[in-house]
């Protein structure tokens, strides 16, 4: 529904409207300069052509030092896989660990292509809901019931997480990757954000445990998301799956993104400036949205998302994001994308476009709730 949204609001600015844009997890940055050298150097090498099917050995090799750098553990190149974006590590991932009719645990209120890919393949997905009294996190205890219930062939999370931005803990995350291999459950773990958070670093699932696959994207605080490229981290005993895998199913991720992809290693000191920009967005809308009535939300730890109730206002999420679109010229998502049962009275709105840009959507809702949207 995210990108149903964006094209209505296309629609709109095709005739001739200004909309402020809170629906797509997106950067409002360009990439990193050295991204686009890169990018453009190679272009001018002349041939554009295959690599192999898990991706260039340097960029494989980039990525595996990353973790040292970034978490202190050694991961091995060989499992390294380069994927068309996260969405191509999902598809690899659920082929590569899944059958129809297997039972998959996932998060509600939660990202909501998982849902949408897992049952295309036919497999059955488990939604694990939480609250906001509990900051939207998923339990080991709750991984273990549901287990219990019916067997669990895998658990899917992300953390930081979509919608709500919230980090589970260090130990949090121990607990279920302990639980996971104890039960000889599969845990996919979305890192998709890593990088993206204000008060503590995140930590990942590979330090937890070998058995774990990691999903992770240049998409997000790389700001490539055009670009498409992602990755995964497989277990040593499955690189030769998801390499044939990949070979039929994409042959190979493109040259000039994988190009410009290990370039963006290097430009951290512009991607930083680009994160502090999002803290200062976070600060602005969760200082906003109390004062305009949405007072029920979790302070996000990460990524640039805000998940607030809003059933002050309405009893139909979708509704209001229409009105709030077509009156006010603020796009955001409704909560219905992200929880089918409970996401009525919520809505996500995404602080990743530039600050002026969001103190205009600020200003344009607390305008428009104001003097419209009553409580009721």
């Amino acid at each position: 529904m995210a990108m149903d949204v964006l094209r209505e609001a296309g629609v709109l600015e095709g005739q001739g409207r200004t909309i402020m844009h809170l629906e797509v997890g997106e950067p409002g940055a360009p990439p990193p300069r050295a991204v686009r050298e890169a990018a453009a150097a190679a272009l001018q090498g002349g041939r554009v052509g295959y690599t192999d099917a898990l991706g260039r050995a340097s960029l494989r090799a980039r990525i595996a030092r990353h973790y040292g750098e970034t978490y202190g553990i050694d991961v091995s190149p060989a499992r390294i896989v380069v994927t068309t974006g996260s969405s191509g590590g999902f598809i690899l991932s659920f082929l590569g660990l899944f059958d129809a009719g297997d039972r998959i645990a996932v998060a509600a209120p939660g990202y909501p292509a998982y849902l949408n890919i897992l049952e295309a393949f036919g497999c059955v997905p488990a939604p694990l809901e939480t609250n906001a009294a509990d900051r939207w996190v998923v339990t080991a205890d709750m991984i273990e019931k549901a287990h219990r219930e019916k067997p669990l062939k895998g658990v899917l999370l992300m953390s930081p997480a979509n919608p709500s931005g919230v980090m589970m803990s260090d130990e949090a995350l121990r607990e279920i990757c302990e639980t996971c291999d104890r039960l000889g459950v599969a845990f996919i773990s979305d890192e998709i954000y890593h990088g993206l958070t204000y008060e503590r670093p995140a930590q990942t699932a590979l330090r937890y445990s070998p058995n774990a696959i990691v999903v992770n994207s240049f998409s997000k605080y790389y700001c490539m998301t055009g670009w498409r490229i992602g990755w995964l981290v497989v277990p040593e005993q499955m690189e030769r799956a998801f390499e044939r895998l990949q070979q039929s199913l994409a042959i190979s991720v493109p040259y000039l993104s994988q190009v410009a992809a290990e370039a963006a290693f290097e430009a951290r000191d512009e991607l930083e400036i680009v994160k502090a920009g999002y803290a200062r967005n976070r600060a602005l809308l969760t200082r906003a949205l109390p004062k305009m009535g949405l007072t029920e939300f979790q302070p996000p730890d990460g990524a640039f998302y805000i998940y607030a109730d809003v059933g002050r206002f309405t009893n139909d999420s979708l509704d209001f994001s229409r009105r709030l679109l077509e009156e006010a010229g603020v796009a955001a998502t409704t909560g219905r994308d992200f929880d089918r049962a409970r996401g009525h009275r919520t809505m996500r709105f995404s602080y990743a476009g530039s600050e002026s840009d969001i103190a205009e959507a600020v200003a344009r809702m607390e305008k428009w709730l104001a003097a419209g949207a009553q409580p009721g």
